[in-house]
C-alpha cells in the first residue's frame, strides 16, 4: 500500500516527520533510482527506497501493552543516569516509544509501539480518544466538587475539557474515582484534584482508546492480541482528514 514518503521514513526511524521531509527536500531520498519529491508516495513493499544510497528497511509494526509501575519513567528521552525506563522492562527488540506518558509516581497502562501514526492518533487532542484512570484522592469530594471537575477547571490559564468523573468507592479518609479524559495535559489529573482540595494518593491508567489494562500485573508486558491490534488498525482507517483552509485564506487575513 502506498504511503507518503515522510511517513515511511519516520517508521524506519529516520526521525520526526519534519526531519524526514528535510531529507526529501535535500534530495537524499530516491525511489526506484529517481530522486524523490516532497509529497510523493511509495509502496515500501514493492518500491526500492534509498536514503543516502542505503536501501531502506522497515521493521514490522509492533504493539505492546505494559503495566508501568511507579518510579519508572515512561520515555527514555527524560531519563537521567540510573533512572529505569519503561523500555528497560521490555525484552522485545527494536525501537519502541510510548503512546502518551505517565509521570514517575503514576502507574498503569502504557502502549509501546514503533507505529508513529497510531501514537499520534491516540495522543493528539484533535482526535479525542478517551483515556480512563482509577484515581484515589484524599478525603471525600462532594457532588458539587465532582460536578465542577466534570464541567472543567481553570488550569494554567486555560479551562480543561469536560471529563467523566464517577465515584467507585468511598472510605473514611479517601475516595476512589474513575476519571475519563479526552485530552492529556501534563499531570492534569493531579493538578485538578489538588486545585479542588483533594490531592491524589494513587493514579492508575486502566484504558487507552479501546485497549484495556485488564489483570496485567505491575511490571509485566505482552504483545497485543490480534483482536486488539485490529481495533487499533480500525482507528487508523477511520482517521478524519484535516480540513484545508480556502486557497485565499491568506488574502482574507490581510484584509
Amino acid at each position: 500500500m502506498e504511503e507518503r514518503l515522510q511517513k515511511i521514513l519516520a517508521r524506519a526511524n529516520y526521525g520526526a516527520r519534519r526531519k524526514c521531509e528535510a531529507l526529501i527536500v535535500d534530495g537524499r531520498v530516491t525511489v526506484n533510482g529517481q530522486v524523490a519529491t516532497l509529497g510523493q508516495k511509495a509502496d515500501p513493499g514493492s518500491d526500492e527506497i534509498r536514503v543516502d544510497g542505503k536501501v531502506l528497511h522497515l521493521d514490522a509494526l509492533v504493539y505492546i501493552i505494559l503495566h508501568k509501575p511507579k518510579n519508572i519513567l515512561s520515555d527514555g528521552a527524560d531519563a537521567d543516569s540510573g533512572t529505569p525506563t519503561a523500555r528497560d522492562l521490555i525484552s522485545a527488540p527494536g525501537h519502541l516509544y510510548p503512546v502518551g506518558r505517565l509521570d514517575l509516581r503514576s502507574e498503569g497502562l502504557l502502549l509501546m509501539t514503533n507505529d508513529g501514526d497510531l501514537a499520534n492518533l491516540l495522543t493528539h487532542p484533535r482526535y479525542e480518544h478517551s483515556k480512563e484512570y482509577h484515581v484515589t484522592v484524599e478525603g471525600q469530594p462532594d457532588s458539587e466538587t465532582l460536578e465542577t471537575w466534570r464541567q472543567g477547571v481553570m488550569l494554567d490559564g486555560q479551562r480543561t475539557a469536560p471529563a467523566e468523573v464517577v465515584v467507585l468507592e468511598r472510605a473514611p479518609k479517601q475516595t476512589l474515582l474513575k476519571v475519563v479524559l479526552r485530552e492529556g495535559r501534563k499531570r492534569q489529573i493531579r493538578k485538578v484534584a489538588a486545585s479542588l482540595g483533594f490531592p491524589v494518593r494513587q493514579l492508575i491508567r486502566t484504558r487507552i482508546g479501546p485497549i484495556e489494562l485488564g489483570n496485567l500485573r505491575a511490571g509485566d508486558w505482552r504483545y497485543l492480541r490480534s483482536g486488539e491490534v485490529k481495533l487499533l488498525l480500525e482507528i487508523k482507517a477511520q482517521r478524519p482528514k484535516r480540513k484545508r483552509p480556502p486557497q485565499n485564506w491568506r488574502r482574507r487575513r490581510r484584509s
